[in-house]
C-alpha cells in the first residue's frame, strides 16, 4: 500500500497542531519532518524543540529528514516514542555507514537521501543497511517546486536492485508530487510520498490525503 507523508515545513505555524491533528485523522501515514540549516541548503525550517511540541497530539510517526550539515550531532535530540525514520543526506556525511548505524543505535531506522544530482550507484555498499532511501524530486531547499522527471527513474533502479537483491528498504520520494504527476510517481515503484504544498494548501487537508492516496493506488491495480 502506497504511503503518504504530508510535509510539515508547509502548513501553516499559526495552526501547525491543528492541521497534524486533521492529516492524522485523515490517515496519513506519517508526519514529514523537514529540518534545514541555512549551510547544506539555502533555508532554514525549525528545529527538534518544534517537533517535539507535537508529542502530546493524536499525531502520525514522525518521518524526519535532516537537511543538515554535520547531522550526526543532533540525531539523539530528534528522537522521540513517534520518530520511526531518521534521515541524513548522502551529500552532508564524511562516514555514512558510520551514521546509518548511529541512528540505528537510537532505537530507530535509519534512511539516506540524495539530491537529484547524485547517483543511486554512490549507495551500492550500504544498502544492505539502511531502512528507506529518499530520492529527492526536487532540489532541497523550498517547498511548492515542480517534480524533476528524470529522478523517477532513480527510484526504478532502487526498486530492481531490491527485487534483484532481496534487499528491505522502502522507497521514498519528496518534492513536486501532487495529483498531476501522482501517477508517474506510483508507476515508478515508490512506497512513501512526500507532499507538502499539495496537501497544505488545499482546502481541506483531510479529503486531500485521501485524494492522492487514491489515485496514486489506482495506478497499482
Amino acid at each position: 500500500m502506497i504511503k503518504i507523508a504530508p510535509s510539515m515545513l508547509s502548513a501553516d505555524f499559526a495552526r501547525l497542531g491543528e492541521q497534524i491533528e486533521e492529516i492524522s485523522r485523515a490517515g496519513s501515514d506519517y508526519v514529514h519532518v523537514d529540518v534545514m540549516d541555512g549551510h547544506f541548503v539555502p533555508n532554514i525550517s525549525f528545529g527538534a524543540s518544534v517537533m517535539k511540541s507535537l508529542n502530546k497530539l493524536e499525531s502520525a510517526p514522525y518521518d524526519v529528514h535532516l537537511m543538515i550539515e554535520n547531522p550526526d550531532q543532533y540525531l539523539e535530540d530528534f528522537v522521540t516514542d513517534k520518530t520511526e525514520f531518521i534521515c541524513v543526506h548522502q551529500e552532508a556525511c564524511t562516514h555514512l555507514s558510520r551514521t546509518i548505524q548511529h541512528i540505528k543505535s537510537c532505537g530507530v531506522k535509519a534512511g539516506v537521501a540524495l539530491n537529484p544530482a547524485t547517483p543511486v550507484v554512490i549507495l551500492e555498499e550500504v544498502l544492505s543497511d539502511v531502512d528507506m532511501i529518499l530520492i529527492m524530486s526536487v532540489n532541497p531547499g523550498f517547498g511548492g517546486q515542480s517534480l524533476i522527471p528524470s529522478t523517477l527513474n532513480k527510484i526504478r533502479r532502487l526498486d530492481s536492485l531490491r527485487k534483484q537483491e532481496g534487499f528491505k528498504y522502502e522507497i521514498e520520494i519528496d518534492g513536486g508530487v501532487n495529483l498531476n504527476t501522482i501517477a508517474d510517481v506510483s508507476a515508478s515503484g515508490v512506497d512513501i510520498m512526500v507532499a507538502g504544498s499539495a496537501v497544505f494548501k488545499a482546502d481541506d487537508l483531510g479529503a486531500h490525503v485521501k485524494e492522492l492516496r487514491a489515485a496514486a493506488e489506482a495506478v497499482r491495480k
